[in-house]
C-alpha cells in the first residue's frame, strides 16, 4: 500500500504533470469566468514551459546528480557486476511481444560490455515489475531476452526480478550471494541514480564501486533542449532529489547526499 501510494504521489510532484493539472484548470476557468489568477497561472505555466525548451534548467538540476559520483578506472580483477533495471519499457515491450528500450538504454550495452570485458565476472540483473498492478512481464524476463541476443551466456547471469525500487534493488540483490569483505562488485545504473543507490546499497553493509553510464546533462550552458528532452530531464531530476530526501528520512540510505 505504501509503495502504490509513493508511486502515485511521485507521478502527481513531477513538474510535468503538475504544469499540465494547473494550465487545464487555468484554461477552464478562463472559459467559464475569467479571473485574474486565472490568467496569472495560465502565464507562469506557458513560461515554465518556454524555460524547459530554450535553457538548459533541466541540466542545471540533473548535474549535479550525474557529476557526483565521476567516472573512474575499473581495477583488473573485480568479483561481480550489478546492473539495476530501469532500461525497459514493460507496456510497449508486452503490447508488442518485443523487448523495447527507452531512454536509459545504455545501462544494458554497458553491462554487457562490461560482462566481456571481465569475462570470470558473476552478473546480476536486478528489476521486477514497478507497475502499480505488478502485472505484466517483469524487466527481469525482458533483459533475460536482450542479453541472449546480446551474445552473453545467461548461465552467467543471476536475475533478481522482484525489486519495484532502488532500495528493494539492494536489499533483494544482497539475499543472492554470500558477501565477503574482500569483494569489489560493479554497480552500473544512470549517472542521475548512482548518488541513490550508492546509498541504498551502502546502507545495508555494501560497497559497491558506482560505474555511472546514461549522462543525460549537457556541457554548453546555454544549450535549447527543447520542449521533450527539457521536461523530461526537469522530473528525472526531481525524482532524484526528492527520493534523497526520502531516502534519508526513512534510513534507506546513511547520507542525504552520498559522495565518493
Amino acid at each position: 500500500m505504501l509503495y502504490a501510494l509513493s508511486r502515485v504521489v511521485g507521478d502527481i510532484i513531477q513538474p510535468s504533470c503538475l504544469i499540465v493539472i494547473v494550465l487545464v484548470g487555468a484554461v477552464l476557468s478562463l472559459v467559464v469566468r475569467p479571473t485574474r489568477t486565472a490568467r496569472s497561472c495560465a502565464a507562469i505555466c506557458i513560461l515554465f514551459l518556454a524555460v524547459c525548451s530554450w535553457t538548459p534548467f533541466g541540466t542545471w538540476l540533473i548535474s549535479p546528480l550525474e557529476e557526483r559520483f565521476p567516472r573512474q578506472p575499473l581495477p583488473d580483477k573485480i568479483t561481480g557486476i550489478i546492473v539495476l533495471g530501469g532500461a525497459f519499457d514493460v507496456r510497449e515491450s508486452d503490447s508488442h511481444d518485443m523487448v523495447a528500450l527507452n531512454y536509459r538504454a545504455e545501462r544494458m550495452t554497458a553491462f554487457a560490455g562490461l560482462a566481456r570485458r571481465y569475462p570470470r565476472a558473476s552478473l546480476i540483473f536486478s528489476g521486477g515489475n514497478a507497475g502499480l498492478t505488478g502485472k505484466g512481464s517483469t524487466e527481469a524476463s525482458l533483459a533475460r531476452r536482450l542479453l541472449v541476443d546480446l551474445g552473453i551466456p545467461l548461465n552467467r547471469v543471476t536475475f533478481e526480478d522482484k525489486s519495484r525500487n532502488t532500495r528493494e534493488n539492494a536489499l533483494f540483490t544482497r539475499r543472492l550471494i554470500h558477501l565477503q569483505p574482500s569483494d569489489n562488485w560493479l554497480l552500473v545504473t544512470s549517472a542521475a541514480d548512482i548518488p541513490r543507490a550508492v546509498g541504498s546499497f551502502r546502507a545495508i553493509g555494501w560497497n559497491v564501486t558506482p560505474v555511472p553510464v546514461d549522462y543525460h546533462s549537457r556541457r554548453s550552458l546555454w544549450s535549447m533542449p527543447g520542449l521533450i528532452d527539457g521536461l523530461r530531464e526537469i522530473d528525472w531530476s526531481t525524482h532524484e532529489w526528492v527520493g534523497l530526501v526520502y531516502y534519508y528520512i526513512r534510513g534507506w540510505t546513511p547520507q542525504l547526499f552520498p559522495k565518493p
